[in-house]
């Protein structure tokens, strides 16, 4: 297993969990339900990618080039995706010019789950 994979996991599972107790119990009454849906996508694909980074460090030993490439892949998604959506989810709490630029963030994370499955997809083909 790859220490620092599980390392990642760990922290962002630990962040899903506190963030959807969070979203769930005290955002429930501060921000909009639609809000509150955007937060809780943003915990969900966070979840599922953590679970892939999970999945990854098993494997790390084969093809470890387009492992790690996946690995760096997913960690970005989870941090353009989700942490775009999270800050999107409360933007009525933070007001500022910075969150308007927010929307296109978006799907760069989405691009970036994405090129990191196409790698998992490689290494699979290319492990004998």
């Amino acid at each position: 297993m790859n220490k620092r994979i599980i390392v990642t996991a760990s922290i962002f599972g630990m962040l899903a969990v506190a963030l959807g107790a969070f979203g769930a119990h005290s955002l429930r009454s501060q921000i909009s339900p639609s809000d509150l849906q955007i937060w809780k996508t943003a915990v969900d694909y966070q979840f599922y990618h953590t679970l892939a980074l999970v999945f990854l460090s098993t494997f790390s030993r084969f093809k470890r080039g387009l492992i790690n490439l996946s690995f760096w892949f997913f960690t970005l998604g989870i941090i353009f995706f989700s942490g775009s959506l999270y800050l999107l989810a409360i933007k009525s709490l933070i007001a500022g010019p910075a969150v308007s630029i927010l929307g296109p963030v978006t799907p760069i994370g989405g691009l970036f789950f994405i090129l990191g499955w196409i790698s998992l997809l490689l290494a699979a083909l290319k492990n004998k």
